[in-house]
């Protein structure tokens, strides 16, 4: 098993990644082969901590660009320096849980049909101990298919794949946003099945800052861009088409604070998958 950290750029804060380092490193199922990718150059106290890392873990591979070129190239680039066939990633300034990688790696083994796995994430602002919402995601592949037609189907940082899987359909989109979601999109279409564990296996740092950032026109564009490319594969229907576009688009362009409302008191509430099992489950605030 693999665990490909994403790529690091200049704007990361160093403590985070100390963190998210640490709970990898201190999982209950250590990988042989741990992947970094540094997109461009960083700072004095980012490459500080990374060097210290590289030092006490052997088995920390670093991978560094002189430029940076973006997510979807790192991530591409990054999955070519993976050794294994399992491929476990997440952010790097998230904080898997400690059997994140054992739970995962298990139902991988257990289930060779299976080609990718995630799970729910747990989304907190400073304290991990104050969770501001859970993000569910469906758990059968059924159910993932259908919801995929809607929504981003997995949480990226969470997932767990087969390198095969995402190598067959050429990996991540690199032009448009959002990367991740294309990808699944062309591994599903591909028979690619996958399953979400339904339990959180992640601390997910949430940002308000975040609804700037993925705000504008490029954003907005690039999500119709998307969209129009999953129609012409036959993945949506145009009426679904319409709608997605429309709810996308214009999420995109509304002032940040009310995308931020929207968010955070309409679409975490709404939107959120919930599972019918009977069992018992942690309920998303």
């Amino acid at each position: 098993m693999c665990i490909r950290d994403s790529s690091l750029y200049y704007k990361e804060k160093p403590e985070y990644l100390r963190i998210s380092l640490d709970s990898i490193f201190n999982q209950t199922l250590v990988s042989d082969d741990v992947v970094l990718v540094e997109d461009g150059r960083l700072g004095d106290a980012l490459e500080s901590v990374v060097k210290e890392y590289e030092v006490r873990y052997p088995q920390l591979h670093v991978v560094r660009f002189e430029k940076n070129r973006g997510l979807g190239f790192a991530l591409n680039d990054g999955l070519t320096y993976c050794k294994h066939e399992l491929v476990a990633r997440m952010d790097t300034d998230d904080i898997a849980k400690p059997h994140r990688m054992e739970k995962q790696f298990a139902f991988m083994q257990a289930h060779p049909e299976i080609g990718m796995i995630g799970s729910w994430i747990d989304e907190f602002i400073t304290d991990i101990h104050q969770i501001e919402s859970v993000r569910k995601v469906p758990e059968h592949p059924k159910e993932v298919m259908e919801y995929a037609k809607k929504r981003c189907p997995v949480n990226h940082p969470t997932v767990m794949y087969r390198k095969l899987e995402v190598l067959k359909v050429d990996g991540y989109q690199t032009q448009y946003f959002p990367e991740d979601y294309f990808l699944w999109i062309k591994m599903l279409m591909a028979g690619c099945k996958v399953y979400n564990m339904q339990e959180s296996l992640l601390w997910f740092r949430y940002d308000p800052e975040t609804f700037k950032r993925r705000g504008g026109w490029k954003y907005a564009c690039d999500e119709a861009i998307t969209q129009y490319r999953i129609l012409k594969m036959g993945f949506i229907s145009f009426p679904r088409f319409v709608m997605n576009v429309c709810i996308r688009f214009t999420a995109r362009i509304i002032p940040n604070s009310l995308r931020s409302l929207i968010y955070t008191r309409l679409l975490r509430s709404c939107l959120l998958y919930t599972s019918p099992s009977p069992r018992d489950r942690t309920r998303s605030r």
